[in-house]
């Protein structure tokens, strides 16, 4: 059964565009030019994936606001914000009520789609059955790779799959210097720099918020992150 995309978009236009592309690559696609029609079919059945903008007719934040819904809705979700509105407080307020990605309106169509992809594939694997977890310890961290989960402490904590990612790359080699660029592939995302700050600075935040001593995560200044294994 094919995968299900919502788009939320109120340009017509625009809207009916990536509806058509992604329909191509064998994807069924709902498309909602307002948060009302959308959060209204989103009561009866969430999709695989939602792709939202942010200002929706006279909801200035009205994709914003539908993100924060959904994620209430469920935290496995994935949201995608596609819009024009690509400055970095835009870029920040979106990652941080949730989303999973933020794409530009001015990026590829090739883009978005690889980014849709990496995201059905992480859910495909975080709800295969597995026999035997794939996993490592650095201290108090556990990373499983079957499962696409952290614990902290024997806490689980909660990342998006970007974040999960990031902190993949960092405690697998810890004291090792990961650039922003190294992140960036690791994580299967294409952003500027200011927007792997701001997920490193969420990271840090979910770490601290379960153990407020945490301090792993190293910034080298002018080169980019590292793990320190405190243990």
């Amino acid at each position: 059964m094919s995968k299900r995309i919502a788009i939320v978009e109120d340009d017509e236009g625009i809207r009916e565009n990536y509806a058509e592309a992604l329909r191509q690559q064998g994807f069924s696609v709902q498309t909602y030019a307002c948060k009302e029609s959308a959060q209204s079919a989103f009561e009866q059945a969430l999709p695989h994936l939602a792709i939202l903008d942010i200002g929706l007719h006279q909801h200035y934040d009205g994709g914003f606001e539908l993100c924060q819904w959904l994620r209430s809705k469920s935290s496995l979700l994935p949201i995608i914000f596609l819009t024009a509105r690509d400055s970095d407080a835009d870029q920040i307020s979106g990652l941080r009520l949730g989303a999973n990605d933020f794409v530009s309106k001015t990026m590829s169509f090739e883009n978005l789609s690889a980014r849709i992809h990496a995201t059905l594939n992480y859910l495909a694997r975080l709800t295969q059955p597995q026999q035997i977890d794939n996993e490592f310890a650095r201290g108090d961290l556990i990373v499983n790779l079957d499962r696409l989960s952290l614990h902290w402490q024997q806490q689980p904590v909660k990342t998006t799959i970007t974040e999960f990612w990031m902190v993949h790359a960092l405690a697998r080699n810890p004291g090792h210097v990961k650039s922003k660029q190294q992140l960036m592939d690791d994580a299967r995302i294409v952003v500027d720099d200011n927007t792997i700050t701001a997920h490193i600075k969420r990271i840090r935040k979910k770490f601290i918020a379960i153990d407020p001593q945490f301090h792993c995560i190293d910034t080298v200044y002018g080169m980019g992150y590292r793990w320190h294994d405190i243990n």
